[in-house]
């Protein structure tokens, strides 16, 4: 536990001493405020963004309800949500193709020119085409997040199923072990570690592509309120919406990380 906390610590160093060199700069003004609010200004602003809009009435609503009314819950549940749906659409997609493609050399000499085509072309560049097909809102959101996710999860669990060692796989033969067994007994379990690489890089792929999504085809969240504050010229709030989509977006990390452990204690040796 000591050295649990005094790893968090040390990787509060650098953050602690940028923001004392960016207070001493602005307290100094030495760059305009409109430009480069304060750290306390943006604090601030993240303060009157995360509280609720109005006072707490009883007779008009619950107290669960008051604290979930402001900005900030509002904007990172309807992030969230398009993050989460949208990576599962993506992640459920490829995770059997990848599956299916590592493990059949026909299906992979099929499927692989066409993927190997569309995978070089950012989600960004199919927004004028999501608008087209879907209109604004959720869905052209959910759509690009769902490209985003898609071919980090797909390219790793190929790599996965392809980089299984060969031991393994003899062992198996040589025990009489058929096909169906040997893909879900052995083949799936080896390629979990590339399969969980991908999952997260897919996640963060997700985060980048639902900010950008928010910006141009949904009226909430938090990429919305970020292009919002930018033509109101907020400075302040820009800074506090970046800031809680990497608090968010380390919060996830955390869990992914802690998840992956968890899953791969047998890969690493550990029982329990």
């Amino acid at each position: 536990m000591t050295l649990k906390w005094r790893e968090i610590g040390a990787g509060l160093v650098v953050p602690v001493i940028l923001i004392a060199i960016w207070q001493a700069v602005t307290a100094m003004e030495w760059v305009n405020p409109q430009v480069l609010p304060s750290p306390l200004a943006v604090l601030k602003k993240w303060l009157e963004y995360a509280s609720p809009m109005t006072p707490y009435d009883p007779s008009a609503e619950s107290w669960l309800s008051w604290v979930f009314s402001g900005e900030l819950l509002r904007d990172t549940i309807g992030t969230m949500y398009r993050v989460v749906i949208g990576f599962l659409v993506g992640a459920g997609l490829a995770l059997p193709l990848g599956l299916l493609m590592g493990s059949s050399a026909r299906i992979y000499t099929w499927f692989n020119p066409l993927l190997q085509v569309l995978r070089p072309i950012p989600p960004i560049a199919y927004i004028p085409l999501s608008i087209l097909w879907f209109g604004l809102g959720n869905p052209p959101a959910i759509f690009l997040i769902s490209i985003g996710a898609f071919f980090p999860v797909l390219m790793n669990t190929i790599a996965g199923v392809h980089h299984v060692d060969s031991i393994y796989i003899r062992a198996a033969r040589n025990l009489g072990a058929s096909q169906t067994t040997m893909f879900i007994r052995v083949i799936l379990p080896a390629a979990v570690p590339y399969i969980l690489s991908g999952v997260r890089i897919g996640i963060g792929t997700a985060f980048i592509v639902v900010i950008v999504s928010e910006m141009i085809a949904v009226n909430n969240g938090l990429g919305f309120r970020i292009l919002e504050a930018r033509e109101y010229f907020w400075s302040d709030k820009i800074i506090a919406g970046m800031l809680s989509i990497g608090v968010l977006g380390l919060a996830i990390d955390v869990a992914m990380n802690k998840l992956n452990k968890h899953l791969l204690r047998w890969h690493r040796g550990l029982e329990n």
